[in-house]
């Protein structure tokens, strides 16, 4: 990864080549969206642009051809890692991800509507057999179950493509963090906390959104995603603080891929409880900067 990184800077010829050629190409978007972002942290907006600009050129093909989510990685990453740039605040990156995954599911109900209802429809027949031991439903309660399928569906589609934009701006810091502010990021990740308010705001739409009207059901699903990866920087604080052993991180990561249905409800607990504990206490890092940009 380093090598990648040291090539990617090297040159804006070298910067342009990786993430217009990972945009090109099929299941590599995100390494296009995180090389971008690692110019963008690094050299701003206005360096970048160029490089930023060619990158949207492969995604707008997609779209053209009716896949809308490599332009929308793109661009979604790109703007929460100029957030972060002018921020240095990881807290504002991960509240911003809920309004760019909302982008994101408005744009794929459109695109994708079919076969989000081809899906919800198969859904809807197997719900007598899913809910036989459960609850006995009224009809009206069914009906209005049924109906939120399509958003919630929605939700969970653009949740995912939100958990990929997260994922590439992370790789990108790591990247800017690697090469020029060695540990600046594990600091900044680390000490990841979200306020008691923000953490009962996210809970709050997950619990309240689907009674605020059928479309606003698809935010449920990305109110979740900020509240993970608190979850997550929370372990990783606790672990480099000597709280955990290392086996922990090993055993979230585990969990996290085999028993996602588990260890992801159990995170979003974690974060909230964090959010209004604080765990891992008020302590400062000891030696270096905070911030991962290598710039002070």
């Amino acid at each position: 990864m380093r090598v990648l990184a040291e090539f990617i800077m090297r040159g804006r010829m070298q910067a342009g080549l990786v993430v217009v050629g990972c945009a090109a190409l099929p299941l590599l978007f995100w390494l296009s969206a995180a090389a971008g972002s690692l110019v963008l942290l690094r050299r701003g907006l206005g360096d970048a642009f160029g490089i930023v600009a060619l990158a949207l050129l492969p995604g707008a093909v997609w779209w053209y051809f009716g896949e809308p989510r490599t332009l929308l990685l793109l661009l979604g990453t790109l703007g929460l890692a100029q957030l972060l740039r002018s921020s240095v605040s990881w807290r504002l990156v991960l509240m911003s991800s809920v309004l760019v995954g909302l982008a994101y599911a408005l744009v794929l109900e459109e695109v994708f509507r079919a076969p989000i209802e081809a899906m919800a429809g198969e859904l809807r027949q197997l719900m007598p057999q899913l809910l036989q031991s459960a609850t006995p439903l009224s009809a009206d309660e069914q009906t209005r179950l049924g109906a939120l399928l399509v958003p919630v569906l929605t939700g969970m589609l653009a949740a995912l493509l939100q958990i990929v934009s997260l994922l590439a701006l992370v790789l990108g810091r790591y990247w800017q963090s690697l090469l020029y502010n060695p540990g600046g990021f594990a600091r900044e990740f680390r000490a990841l906390r979200l306020p008691g308010p923000w953490a009962l705001a996210l809970l709050a739409g997950m619990l309240l959104a689907p009674s605020m009207g059928i479309r606003m059901a698809m935010l449920a699903p990305l109110c979740s995603v900020p509240l993970v990866f608190a979850g997550i920087a929370l372990i990783h604080g606790l672990v480099a603080q000597g709280r955990l052993g290392r086996f922990w991180l090993v055993g979230l990561y585990v969990t996290l891929l085999l028993f996602m249905q588990l260890t992801y409800p159990l995170l979003m607990v974690l974060a909230i409880v964090d959010s209004l504990i604080d765990f891992r206490g008020r302590q400062t890092p000891k030696g270096g900067s905070g911030a991962a940009n290598g710039e002070g």
